[in-house]
């Protein structure tokens, strides 16, 4: 039996980063792990906080009776309690535990809100470069994505996306810290973007809703604006993947605007989804842990370091990126803007990078610096080669790109 045509065309365009992870594995294979520069995936190398250690050798020495069985779908009513005091906090709102669904991930949690907003034919905005990801969740259930380009410093193009705003816009999805870009969102934009939604539904009498993807919130090196405040129809989605170096463990949360319309229909939505999309609940151990690290993070510093390393190596390569805010990733123009070329000549000389395609934006590659800091700076002398090998190949790069969004 074939397998489904919807199915069969995704796999040929599937995941980039995928795509060159595995390829990284190859080659590290190949020439061994040290010779290869893998800069692909955005895989947190830095260990969980010892406090995540202690708790889960404490929940797991306790044992106790029926402490690995069902709980209600949207998660245990203590730890969306918990969790309710620590996204308040985060989104400058007073909410409450009916004010939050865990989820498996970030991902899961966006898969389960659109399962509760989606129609056939309704339409998602985002802004592009994006998370590619995003496409299928969207298509999972029956949207359509709409893109819409970014502002050349990466910010959002309040102009762009009101102008296709329409009776079918269901959502706006944003990221903030942003992937592929680093890019952090102004207070201003976020709040003209309220106002534009706002305005909208005023005139449609549909309001749509304002979805803010956050996995990064914690690996910012400036403060990150709250998007709740900004307009009532909103929700906030995240993980625990980078804040606690977690990704494998696949828990998160989805936090509810304590004013949105039919908030409690909502909520029972994504309960509901949760449930029929085959999650049934967000993993019990995992819930319980967070709930009682709620003030501890990774250290952001870290990450800082590393950005400074990343940058220093490209600069002594000559290619220029957009200076990250948050996150863990650098957006570089391409010399000569073939994308996909360039990636092909940095694996000859074993560095591993995503091509902006990946991100719907040609022109661009992304390297991930979620790597040792010795590990980013030993990568410099192959760089060197691989741009002059390039620029022999290709001439001297005539693009520029901003350092300062």
């Amino acid at each position: 039996m074939a397998i489904a045509d919807g199915v069969r065309g995704a796999l040929g365009s599937a995941s980039r980063i995928r795509k060159m992870f595995e390829e990284g594995a190859r080659l590290k294979a190949q020439y061994g792990p040290e010779k290869v520069f893998d800069f692909s995936l955005g895989n947190p190398d830095v260990e969980p906080p010892p406090d995540f250690h202690r708790v889960l050798v404490n929940l797991a020495l306790e044992d106790a009776k029926g402490s690995h069985g069902y709980m209600p779908n949207g998660g245990y009513p203590q730890v969306r309690e918990a969790i309710a005091v620590k996204a308040g906090a985060e989104q400058g709102l007073p909410l409450k535990g009916s004010h939050i669904v865990m989820s498996v991930g970030a991902a899961g949690g966006l898969n389960v809100i659109f399962k509760a907003i989606l129609n056939p034919g309704d339409e998602v905005i985002v802004s592009k470069p994006y998370f590619m990801e995003y496409r299928s969740y969207i298509s999972n259930h029956g949207g359509r994505i709409v893109e819409v380009p970014a502002r050349p410093d990466f910010n959002l193009d309040i102009s762009a996306i009101q102008a296709r705003l329409s009776e079918k816009t269901a959502a706006v999805l944003i990221n903030s810290p942003h992937n592929p870009t680093g890019r952090i969102y102004p207070a201003e934009t976020l709040q003209a973007l309220g106002e534009a939604l706002q305005a909208q539904g005023e005139r449609q009498g549909r309001w749509p809703y304002l979805i803010a993807d956050e996995p990064y919130r914690d690996i910012a090196y400036k403060p990150v604006p709250p998007v709740l405040p900004v307009y009532p129809e909103s929700l906030a989605v995240t993980s625990y993947s980078k804040s606690l170096s977690l990704p494998g463990e696949r828990i998160g949360y989805i936090a509810i605007h304590p004013a949105l319309r039919d908030g409690d229909d909502m909520a029972k939505a994504l309960i509901y989804a949760t449930r029929i999309l085959g999650f049934v609940n967000a993993p019990g151990l995992m819930q319980r842990i967070v709930a009682e690290l709620t003030e501890v993070r990774v250290d952001p510093g870290i990450y800082a370091r590393r950005r400074e390393a990343l940058k220093q190596v490209l600069a002594g390569a000559g290619l220029e990126y957009a200076e990250p805010e948050g996150a863990f990733y650098l957006f570089c123009r391409v010399p000569g803007g073939d994308d996909e070329a360039f990636a092909a000549h940095l694996q000859e000389h074993l560095i591993l990078g995503v091509p902006g395609q990946g991100f719907g934006l040609s022109g661009w590659i992304r390297f991930a610096y979620c790597v040792d800091e010795e590990y980013i700076l030993s990568s410099g002398g192959a760089f060197k080669k691989a741009m002059q090998t390039y620029k022999d190949y290709h001439g001297p790069s005539k693009t520029h790109c901003d350092k300062t969004p």
